[in-house]
């Protein structure tokens, strides 16, 4: 049947500009990417972006193999040509594979611009023409001719180039094209550039290279697929390791590197976020990040960077999977989806190997603090391998810059401290760095009240003691010891530290003490004197029977008046509601003597085992000197650990790590 005489026929009209190459792209470097890729398709060996803001234009100049009137309109405006479908065309000249496909790349600079002039020279013929992207909205609202376009003649006499190809773009669509930003970004878009390949490109004279891609520098750790030529450019480089580049389907493999960059900060910039993983196919990005393809909550997802060379996604006698705008590939493909899954398996492995290294470089880092390190080494062995997982689970799993570490390093060290001093150390493992940062700044703000008043109270009792002891050396009046001890009963006992019932009494008979009680006491023992009655919260009443410092007693005498303290008490608490609820050893007596027993030594465990049956104790001057000097030095030396932590984290805050 002749066309003519066709029921159906498809129209291509203009209007495909706007969806393709107008409206495609959003960014610069992505726009310029596509013009270095035809310079690259062109055999070019050196590409020239000249940025001039106060002309407004930006122009790329090539010295590739430029174009005639037949390459013009027979492939670069003809929108869709398909150039690897041409005998003898998927491969250049100089051997390049060609990037380009679709044929559609070129409309790209429409998107940021309105104006694109079109200078090339070709076997010494020179042509030019200018596109505007308003005529050409202009046409397609006219509804005339639809399908065609004729762009305005540059005058052949007007070019001045003598080789390749330049391509002027004016009347941008934005003003803000900043050449730091641009290098960083068109530099991560290849890794075609540089001398492997023959083919350079300049940013207003100004070469890029590997290094303005800017994470090399950055990088610890580093994961490489294929040979190894990242290692050299990372100069903070501590570990790098050779993986298998075969990824499980026919004979696919990978080539390029994943690393992991010191701290997440470093991936953070102003125009641009490097927590990526690019995958590029024929040396240009593909996809921009394959990270979005994973649900990864772990923390090392925040520190990864990579490039991966996966040039089995566009091979020329398989089926074209990338998007129109080339930054994407369609996802159902089963090549895309082999590399997804091997990808996978080896942020995996990444995640398990990257945790370790971190872990083990945990106290190393924590070490860089002067103040740290003094602390650390203060340490028992046992504690000291707390603190060293402690150190490593926070390297692990902080996500910030050295300041955050830093910090929470510091919050570990308060948290440490206060879970060791409550024995309870285990509690550390089970917190994430941020519940130590909540942690640790409750427990330093109320604990520096506390250790201030405790450190106070401990001094003021230490003084106390001194004083007994001179008194005692002195060998003052019995009742001038015995006020002393009035005055201090925590003296006897460190856990006798406040009466909850009624006051001590002084030098009283124990008929008068519990007044009109009649609990069938003798009369020896009503006459008893009571010199110290006190009750602590226990429920038990005390008892001190003090003896002048110089006296010499037999043990006979201790057991006759402790016996007479014991049954009165003792009738006493059953007689009356004191002795309620009843405990085992409702009061105890204490002796306090200057001299030894005239018995002693030859009997004194029989002596001391038979007051035991009173609840009663025999007490030296100096033994109850040195017990309270001993048990309060451990308690000062326990309540002064708090103003040693408060001093710790003064010098944790004034200090910098060591970079």
């Amino acid at each position: 049947m002749p066309e003519s005489d066709h029921p159906y026929r498809m129209t291509i009209g203009l209007n495909v500009l706007n969806h393709l190459g107008i409206s495609l792209y959003s960014s610069v470097p992505a726009v310029l990417g596509e013009a270095v890729a035809n310079s690259y398709d062109a055999d070019a060996t050196q590409v020239d972006i000249t940025i001039d803001k106060p002309s407004g234009l930006i122009k790329i100049a090539d010295d590739g193999m430029g174009m005639d009137k037949d390459d013009i309109n027979l492939r670069y405006l003809h929108v869709g040509y398909e150039r690897r479908k041409e005998k003898g065309q998927a491969v250049t000249p100089k051997g390049r594979d060609v990037m380009g496909r679709k044929g559609i790349g070129k409309l790209s600079l429409f998107s940021v611009a309105n104006i694109i002039e079109i200078r090339t020279v070709k076997n010494s013929q020179k042509n030019g023409f200018r596109m505007n992207a308003e005529k050409i909205k202009q046409k397609i609202a006219s509804g005339g001719e639809a399908s065609q376009y004729f762009p305005d003649v540059i005058p052949p006499n007007t070019i001045t180039i003598t080789k390749g190809t330049e391509i002027t773009l004016s009347s941008l669509k934005t003003e803000s094209v900043y050449e730091t930003s641009l290098r960083k970004r068109l530099a991560r878009r290849f890794t075609v550039i540089g001398q492997e390949k023959n083919f350079s490109v300049f940013i207003n004279k100004s070469e890029l290279t590997l290094e303005d891609r800017g994470y090399f520098k950055k990088i610890q750790y580093l994961w490489h697929y294929g040979p190894d030529k990242y290692s050299a450019k990372c100069s903070k480089l501590e570990r790098t390791f050779e993986r298998d580049n075969k990824i499980g389907l026919d004979d696919y493999t990978v080539k390029g590197w994943i690393g992991t960059v010191e701290n997440s900060g470093d991936l953070k910039e102003d125009e641009d976020n490097l927590n990526k993983i690019l995958v590029l196919v024929r040396g240009k990005v593909a996809q921009e990040d394959m990270l979005e393809q994973y649900a990864e909550g772990g923390v090392y997802s925040k520190y990864l960077v990579g490039e991966l060379n996966a040039d089995f996604l566009d091979l020329d006698d398989k089926y074209d999977i990338t998007t129109s705008s080339r930054q994407k590939i369609f996802e159902d493909d089963p090549r895309y989806q082999a590399l997804k899954k091997w990808l996978y398996g080896e942020l995996k492995e990444i995640q398990t190997k990257w945790t370790d290294l971190r872990r083990e470089g945990g106290e190393q880092k924590a070490l860089e603090s002067d103040t740290i390190k003094e602390w650390y080494r203060k340490l028992s062995p046992d504690n000291r391998t707390a603190a060293k997982k402690m150190f490593g689970k926070i390297n692990a799993e902080a996500i910030g810059s050295d300041e955050r570490i830093r910090e929470l390093f510091k919050y570990g060290v308060i948290a440490f401290e206060s879970l060791a001093a409550r024995e309870d150390l285990t509690e550390l493992e089970m917190m994430k760095p941020n519940d130590l940062e909540a942690f640790s700044r409750m427990f330093s703000s109320l604990d520096e009240i506390e250790a201030v008043l405790y450190r106070q109270i401990v001094e003021k009792r230490l003084g106390v003691i001194d004083a007994l002891q001179e008194k005692v050396d002195k060998n003052d009046l019995e009742k001038v010891i015995q006020r002393h001890l009035f005055d201090h009963l925590w003296m006897l006992d460190t856990s006798w530290e406040r009466a909850t019932e009624g006051e001590p009494i002084m030098e009283k008979r124990i008929a008068e003490a519990f007044g009109k009680i009649d609990a069938g006491l003798t009369k020896e023992e009503k006459e008893s004197r009571l010199d110290i009655k006190y009750r602590v919260s226990s429920g038990k009443h005390i008892i001190i029977e003090l003896k002048r410092g110089g006296r010499i007693l037999h043990s006979s005498e201790i057991v006759t008046q402790v016996q007479k303290y014991h049954s009165a008490i003792y009738k006493i608490l059953e007689s009356t509601a004191l002795g309620n609820p009843p405990i085992p050893d409702p009061f105890e007596i204490v002796v306090v003597i200057g001299k030894p027993l005239a018995e002693w030594p030859t009997s004194k465990i029989a002596d001391t085992g038979a007051l035991k049956n009173y609840q009663a104790r025999v007490v030296e001057y100096d033994q109850l000197i040195r017990g309270a000097q001993a048990g309060y030095k451990q308690y000062f030396e326990k309540k002064s650990k708090a103003h040693e932590v408060l001093d710790l984290i003064q010098k944790l805050e004034t200090e910098s790590l060591h970079s």
